[in-house]
């Protein structure tokens, strides 16, 4: 038959009552010996804890023996009560003797001991200088371009030979998707390429006219527009929106299914998500942002031809005119010749950052920030070099 103990108003039954801890103190001849017994556990040391204290303001002996034999059962809290009642007394000079304790009782005071004589930290390091912050941070962006650069190069070779490896099997190139992504990439995005570029050119040919108007130039503002548009302004302010627009779409998209782990089965089903998620986004990247920059310039400068009217009178045939002797084919392939390699600068950073993602919204939201942020950053960077090229070569 089972019997259950009535708990007391402090929830211990009868039967937990007649193992409470206990210390029997006796001193002889300079020895105070202290036996303890019952069970030493979190929910019983509390009615220990005065006997204790009192143990622990005893003076006048040289040696504490304890006893530990006839404790049934001890747990970190039972051994912290022990451990204290020794340092009081180590720290009095007074011998301290343990016998009869347990394999377990050895080991939880032994654990405990070393946790409470751990030296304490001394607080929170003092940040270094500035000076050293500053290399420091300049030190692990260096290695994460490093990272992101062989990356880069990871996704980038695995695109090309796949795309290689397609093209040898004659089958598994996939129109359809490429062709979507154009459409979403390239279609979709023409509104707002040829509002904006309008815009930009239209302010470039009022600024010129306004300062050229000093000098009785302003027929010079054609030359200004044209040559600003379509070896700079068009296909740099094309590959920004592209960066804003169609490169956080990639990273999205790909983190997304990073996230709900669609990635890896893709893998798990023979497949290669790089080909499968990557190629078709970035051969569409790369058709779309040369027809996109050849609307820009368009757009561009009819924006200028409005604003060159309306500032300095000179009429849209005047215009047009003086447009074909201040530019030539060079001008325009000059800047038509940047587009592929931004296409591909923003693909493969985009894909990069997506391929980062991890398992939150926030991991996401920090890549897609990133994958922006980077991809025009390198465009611009990339426009520098190209500038920088072609003033070499006398392009």
């Amino acid at each position: 038959m089972l019997t259950i103990g009535k708990r007391d108003a402090s929830g211990t039954t009868a039967s937990e009552a007649d193992h409470q801890p206990r210390v029997a103190v006796g001193e002889e001849g300079g020895v105070l010996g202290c036996a303890f017994s019952g069970i030493w556990t979190t929910r019983t040391v509390a009615s220990i804890d005065a006997d204790m204290r009192k143990i622990e303001k005893r003076n006048g002996f040289k040696t504490l023996a304890l006893d530990l034999s006839k404790i049934e059962k001890i747990d970190t809290a039972g051994a912290w009560l022990i451990d204290r009642l020794v340092s009081v007394f180590e720290k009095k000079n007074v011998e301290v003797r343990l016998q009869g304790q347990s394999e377990i009782a050895s080991i939880l005071l032994d654990a405990v001991g070393e946790a409470v004589r751990r030296e304490p930290e001394s607080g929170p390091a003092r940040p270094p200088n500035i000076v050293i912050r500053a290399l420091e941070a300049v030190g692990r962006r260096v290695y994460e371009m490093r990272d992101d650069f062989f990356a880069s190069m990871n996704i980038l070779g695995a695109t090309i030979r796949g795309a290689q490896m397609k093209l040898g099997r004659g089958h598994a190139v996939n129109p359809a998707a490429i062709f979507n992504q154009i459409d979403r990439m390239g279609v979709g995005a023409i509104p707002v390429v040829v509002l904006m570029s309008a815009i930009v050119g239209a302010i470039v040919a009022q600024q010129g006219a306004y300062q050229l108007s000093y000098f009785g130039a302003d027929i010079f503002v054609v030359d200004l527009v044209g040559v600003l548009i379509l070896r700079e302004l068009g296909v740099l302010m094309t590959a920004i929106m592209i960066a804003g627009r169609s490169g956080s779409a990639i990273t999205a998209e790909i983190g997304s299914m990073k996230m709900r782990e669609e990635v890896d089965a893709l893998k798990v089903i023979g497949l290669n998500p790089i080909g499968v998620l990557v190629f078709p986004r970035l051969v569409a990247l790369v058709i779309a942002l040369p027809c996109l920059t050849i609307i820009a310039n368009f757009a561009a400068l009819g924006g200028g031809i409005v604003a060159a009217w309306l500032y300095s009178d000179i009429p849209p045939a005047a215009f047009i005119d003086r447009l074909r002797v201040a530019i030539d084919l060079s001008t325009i392939f000059a800047g038509l010749i940047k587009a592929p390699f931004m296409a591909m600068i923003i693909g493969t950073i985009a894909s990069v950052e997506g391929m980062k993602v991890g398992g939150s919204a926030e991991s996401l939201g920090q890549h897609v920030t990133a994958s922006v942020v980077k991809s025009i950053f390198v465009v611009i960077i990339l426009d520098g070099l190209f500038a920088m090229f072609y003033a070499a070569i006398e392009f």
